[in-house]
């Protein structure tokens, strides 16, 4: 049977050891890397209707997976103003007076990307934008996704006038007179406003999607893992994979949200292995905290401001609990946990539930940690004691925080906190699995940034200094981090993230050796060909 892919004339470079194949060409069928050969050999394997592609010397590696992103709420979340690029609250009035005095008769303007250091020593509130938004329903997303700016319209129209009590860590923040200042405090609080603010129709977001992992996949990723199953996810990716528009590997977590009780545990049990042939539904998403940015992370000492006290679930043993339960049915979780005592907290939580329920026949769950943003000492060798996958996202550290920690998050935290920083090359010294990824929409996407940030540990401005760049991994581990350890941790590395015969013909091919171009380089280092299964998804001019 002939193979569907071929190509021909690369340089293979496979992430297990950073070195390249002695082979120039690979075929793939049904999904598969069938063969690894030379050139003449496997050009001799195809037949009609097979794809052959001449890659003139390009590098082939493993195909690139985001460990943490939000493909479809992301899609939505950014259908707004992006805010992403100010600096300063005239930059934030300039780019959103346009859209606001263009609005219809009843629309709402959204932002998103808002970053909250723009408004310097200001307080983050409606009433720091000015007259822009004076009666306007406007409903804005902080850059850390866990809180929202809405205006004096949008909080009258959603009948929102003072504080509220929430199940979960939520805030109404509020002046000394009680009254809203416009900024939303995690997911219960925004919901209130996001719940009369004008969303998109099915159709609108489906092409939105679409619109979305095309561009995703021309950065050359071919796989990501979302955190998120919200609304509805599923049945976008389901209608987007049966109409062949589906071009990313997805491994889908559905959130798990303080007061589950035991029946929506079970529902998120016999909800694992749902999906279609290239998304699934795979772990559990969780939240431990929220945000060092707006105080609501979990610190073992309070920040600069008495804040970032609380875990998100107010009781944390009914977490442990859930966590032992998702355990006991061989469900693995990812658990968001950014502060030092919300990262301790999932670490006992998974070592108990191990203790009570040891694993079976060399069987493991593989449970994962989200951010990690600050941790002690102590913390870091017990992920690789305990198999507990460091997730990460380096770029959150070059974007939003600032090497002499004059930023926000840097502020909160205190010297001594800020000066451990997104300690990725401490967890992979100490032999944890390190998973890199973008948490999309939160940071860009593009996997060669995510990379180049773990590298160099620098902002976009690369004239700027790094941010603990005693933390910066290597090329080999960069690479590694966002193609073997995403298979790992999602226990597929016997079928995934190599360049080898039986292997997904996921792939990733790239103008030159990632490992050889300097780091400042590697943002832009050209992606010529994107292959999910086989089948290219992307493909630049001229090859």
């Amino acid at each position: 049977m002939s193979p569907d892919l071929v190509l021909l004339s690369a340089r293979l470079l496979d992430p297990g050891t950073g070195s390249l194949l002695p082979h120039t060409a690979l075929a793939a069928g049904d999904g598969r890397i069938t063969h690894l050969g030379d050139d003449r050999e496997i050009r001799a394997l195809a037949g009609p209707a097979t794809t052959v592609i001449d890659l003139k010397g390009a590098v082939v590696t493993a195909g690139f997976t985001d460990g943490h992103l939000h493909p479809v709420s992301g899609a939505e979340r950014t259908m707004g103003v992006d805010l992403s690029a100010c600096r300063d609250l005239a930059d934030v009035r300039a780019a959103l007076a346009g859209p606001a005095a263009a609005l219809a008769p009843g629309g709402w303007l959204r932002g998103w990307g808002l970053d909250p250091n723009t408004f310097g020593d200001a307080p983050v509130a409606a009433a720091s934008l000015g007259p822009v938004l004076d009666g306007v329903p406007a409903l804005i997303d902080l850059f850390d996704g866990h809180s929202m700016l809405a205006s004096a319209r949008a909080l009258e129209q959603a009948g929102v006038d003072g504080p509220r009590r929430f199940e979960q860590a939520a805030e109404i923040v509020c002046d000394e007179t009680g009254r809203p200042t416009g900024l939303l405090l995690e997911d219960a609080a925004c919901e209130l406003v996001e719940a009369v603010a004008r969303r998109p129709t099915g159709d609108e977001l489906r092409a939105r999607t679409a619109e979305v992992l095309r561009e995703m996949a021309a950065t050359g990723l071919t796989g990501g893992h979302a955190m998120d199953a919200n609304g509805a996810t599923l049945d976008i990716l389901g209608a987007l994979e049966g109409d062949g528009e589906l071009p990313l590997r997805l491994r889908v977590a559905p959130w798990c949200q303080p007061g589950a009780d035991a029946e929506a545990v079970d529902g998120l049990v016999r909800q694992q292995g749902t999906g279609g042939r290239l998304w699934q539904v795979a772990g559990v998403k969780m939240f431990m905290d929220g945000t060092i940015d707006n105080g609501t992370a979990w610190l073992e000492s309070p920040d600069c401001h008495g804040e970032s006290r609380d875990a998100f679930w107010p009781d944390p043993d009914q977490y442990r609990r859930v966590v032992g339960a998702l355990h006991r049915a061989g469900v693995p979780t990812a658990t968001h946990a950014i502060g030092d005592a919300a990262v301790r907290h999932v670490l006992d939580s998974v070592e108990r539930a191990q203790a009570e329920t040891p694993a079976a026949d060399g069987a493991t769950v593989r449970h994962r940690v989200e951010h990690i943003e600050t941790v002690p000492d102590d913390t870091v060798p017990r992920f690789a004691r305990l198999g507990v996958a460091a997730s990460m996202q380096p770029t959150h550290c070059c974007e939003y925080t600032r090497a002499d920690h004059t930023d926000n998050w840097s502020r909160r935290l205190g010297e001594e906190r800020a000066s451990r920083a997104f300690r990725c090359r401490d967890l992979w010294d100490a032999g944890a699995r390190v998973v890199l990824g973008s948490d999309w929409p939160i940071a860009p996407y593009p996997p060669l940034g995510v990379m180049a940030g773990a590298r160099h540990r620098r902002p976009g401005d690369l004239s700027r200094p790094p941010h603990g760049p005693e933390q910066a991994l290597t090329p080999l581990r960069a690479l590694r981090g966002i193609t073997l350890n995403p298979a790992w941790v999602a226990g597929e590395e016997h079928r995934a993230g190599r360049l080898a015969v039986g292997y997904r013909a996921d792939l990733t091919v790239l103008a030159d050796n990632p490992l050889d171009v300097a780091d400042a380089d590697l943002a832009g280092l050209p992606v010529l060909l994107t292959v999910v299964a086989g089948r290219p998804t992307h493909r630049a001019a001229g090859i």
